[in-house]
């Protein structure tokens, strides 16, 4: 796991990204356990409060659950649920990519043909 500190997105929210990403690709199975946040927070040499703010968001998510005594580990994952959480990630980037193509000037012709191009090249 990566983190970087001179991002504009807060610690947590890395860690909360990476670890979303993992279970929903599937690299993270239902019942794998988590590293605890300790051990995850002194990899990483930050907070175990900034270590827990990322957990707390993916247990909200229903990503994650809490078993007391024994740690994190991931949630059977719905594939309704899977479906929306990419559908989420996907409004998102494109809100992002429609307001750098606003700035930039682009009409939705000049947007779509970069989409299509992108779409092709399978990345």
């Amino acid at each position: 796991m990566k983190i970087y500190q001179n991002s504009n997105e807060p610690i947590y929210k890395q860690i909360a990204a990476q670890l979303r990403e993992q279970i929903l690709s599937g690299k993270l199975k239902s019942g794998d356990p988590l590293p605890s946040i300790r051990v995850l927070a002194q990899n990483l040499k930050i907070s175990v409060i900034t270590t827990m703010k990322a957990y707390d968001e993916l247990s909200e998510e229903g990503l994650i659950t809490a078993a007391k005594g024994k740690g994190y580990f991931v949630n059977a994952q719905d594939e309704k649920m899977i479906v929306e959480q990419h559908m989420r990630q996907l409004e998102q980037d494109l809100t992002n990519a429609i307001h750098s193509a606003r700035i930039a000037g682009l009409d939705i012709d000049e947007v779509c043909e970069t989409l299509r191009t992108l779409w092709d090249l399978e990345i």
